[in-house]
């Protein structure tokens, strides 16, 4: 079965490792620094824990509850998009894509969907002992990582200090010229 490109008006950049490699702490550095250039950055991060995130006893909690497919929680600097789906449905990134008012932002990083077919930097820790993502997934065009003496990437992969941030965000800062020159 073939996977469906995922569309967006907007460059999107996944970050990719296994859990626990500091896929949060990144973006969290990532993200004033994106901000301190003008960039306008969405973000979509998949969870694997159900998070309930009201009190029972508020009307947004009980709203949804009673049936609302989706529900805005609207308040003074903020807004709240609620989108119940049914027990066992597989979200799909395109869908949480189309959740992001994309006419107000400049790029949308994605952390998780590691599957997804878009353009990822690969996180890698030397000690983490984990294998390489790049190997299997051809969507990916960087690895952000610690070096390791025995081990040469591919002439077509960037190489990125994992812990150097602003690194990164020069990376995809030229990322997002090369994708508006091609489109």
């Amino acid at each position: 079965m073939m996977t469906p490109k995922i569309s967006a008006t907007v460059p999107v950049i996944g970050i990719a490792a296994f859990s626990g490699t500091g896929k949060t702490t990144l973006i969290e550095k990532l993200l004033p620094i994106l901000g301190s250039r003008g960039l306008r950055t969405g973000l979509v991060k998949a969870s694997h824990h159900t998070i309930e995130p009201d009190p029972p006893a508020k009307d947004s909690y009980r709203l949804r509850h009673a049936g609302a497919s989706q529900l805005v929680l609207s308040m003074p600097g903020r807004s709240i998009c609620y989108t119940e789906y049914p027990n066992g449905y597989q979200r799909q990134l395109q869908e949480q894509l189309q959740l992001l008012n994309q006419d107000q932002l400049d790029l949308i990083l994605v952390e998780g969907f590691r599957d997804a077919p878009i353009p990822k930097i690969e996180l890698h820790r030397r000690d983490y002992e984990k294998p390489f993502l790049f190997t299997d997934d051809p969507h990916i065009i960087a690895i952000a990582w610690d070096g390791n003496p025995g081990i040469t990437l591919p002439e077509d992969l960037a190489e990125l200090d994992i812990n150097n941030p602003a690194n990164i965000a020069d990376y995809i800062a030229d990322y997002m010229i090369s994708y508006t020159a091609s489109c």
